[in-house]
């Protein structure tokens, strides 16, 4: 196989995983947390998001990881790496932040400290931790799609 091959699949590699992953950030922001939120119980609350939220994690963790490797496998094919260099290419920064900030929540956070705190502080005032985690969802899926928006035009070769 040829490089243009190789990249080729790192890209179709990219955009699934971005797709599954941004995909589940947008289902868990709009859909899962609002109804959740609904539920009189604040046990029950509690009960369904961990049950649910739990079954996407390995997901989401699956993904930002292939998501990840193709996007600095698609780098290297191209030696893209100055592109970092450039203010035109902004949304390969936010990309990466964005990246940075999953891989970081998903893998380091949520296991050392997050998942508790949630747990803990869920338990003791529902409606408040679930609308402060919902923000937080917000905030993160707007930058997401902010990404993916730029990401799409500026592959494609529209500057900002």
């Amino acid at each position: 196989m040829e490089k243009h091959d190789y990249f080729v699949i790192a890209r179709a590699i990219h955009v699934l995983g971005v797709v599954l992953w941004i995909g589940g950030v947008a289902f868990v922001t709009t859909v899962l947390i609002p109804a959740v939120k609904q539920l009189a119980s604040p046990e029950e609350r509690l009960q369904l998001f961990e049950q649910l939220e739990s079954k996407f994690s390995f997901q989401a963790k699956f993904v930002t990881l292939a998501t990840g490797i193709s996007g600095y496998v698609m780098l290297d094919i191209i030696n893209g790496w100055d592109r970092y260099l450039h203010p035109q290419f902004w949304w390969m920064h936010l990309m990466t932040l964005v990246w940075a900030l999953f891989t970081l929540v998903l893998f380091v956070l949520e296991p050392l400290f997050l998942h508790r705190w949630f747990h803990e502080r869920a338990a003791q005032d529902s409606e408040k931790t679930f609308a402060l985690v919902h923000k937080m969802h917000i905030f993160l899926l707007s930058l997401s799609l902010i990404a993916v928006a730029g990401a799409v035009a500026g592959s494609h070769g529209y500057t900002f």
